[in-house]
């Protein structure tokens, strides 16, 4: 391996030893208690070694948001190559989205913007989750000609499960049974809509 390999392989490594030791930080202390001078503590480095890598917090917070709608993709793109009934699709995604949330709190909240500024607007990979949403949807429509109305459903479910998310985020929530059901009560009675 030559010099220049060496010297890449090495910032990926420290960029992502800075990635991770500030979502270490972050499920510690929440997203107020993340500053660079912490990470560099936390990965025993200088913080201009951590300016070399982002230019800043935000820069980050973009970095991780990437991240986490990658994941979210991945996830989803797993279940529509698992599951071949349209409406049985829909509803699983919804559930693994609500999963999702509560397995990667802290991530769920930069990508989405609870009690934060959110991220998801600036980066492509947000639109990746979006698109397979919007061809199941199109989908149990049968194929459904206008893309408005596909898009419109998409924001009626995301509306429902992310405002049941926050509820659970920032406030005390509802027992977990109770979420369950008020979940699946609501993703089911909007798949039956539409097919009408």
């Amino acid at each position: 391996m030559g010099s220049k390999d060496r010297i890449l392989r090495q910032k990926e490594e420290t960029r992502c030893k800075i990635l991770e030791a500030a979502y270490r930080i972050v499920k510690a202390e929440g997203w107020q208690g993340l500053n660079m001078r912490k990470i560099a503590d936390d990965i025993e480095y200088t913080p201009p070694v951590i300016y070399e890598h982002f230019s800043n917090k935000d820069a980050i917070l973009m970095e991780i948001t990437k991240k986490g709608f990658l994941q979210l993709y991945n996830e989803l793109k797993d279940l529509k190559d698992q599951i071949s009934d349209p409406e049985e699709l829909l509803e699983a995604m919804w559930m693994n989205f609500w999963a999702f949330a509560f397995k990667n709190r802290e991530m769920y909240q930069v990508m989405f913007g609870v009690e934060m500024t959110c991220c998801m607007m600036k980066v492509p990979e947000a639109e990746l989750q979006y698109n397979l949403f919007l061809d199941a949807i199109g989908n149990v429509m049968n194929g459904y000609p206008i893309p408005d109305v596909v898009k419109q459903k998409y924001f009626t479910l995301f509306s429902v499960v992310h405002g049941l998310i926050s509820i659970n985020i920032v406030g005390n929530g509802l027992d977990g049974e109770m979420n369950t059901q008020i979940l699946k009560d609501a993703i089911s009675g909007i798949i039956r809509s539409l097919k009408d």
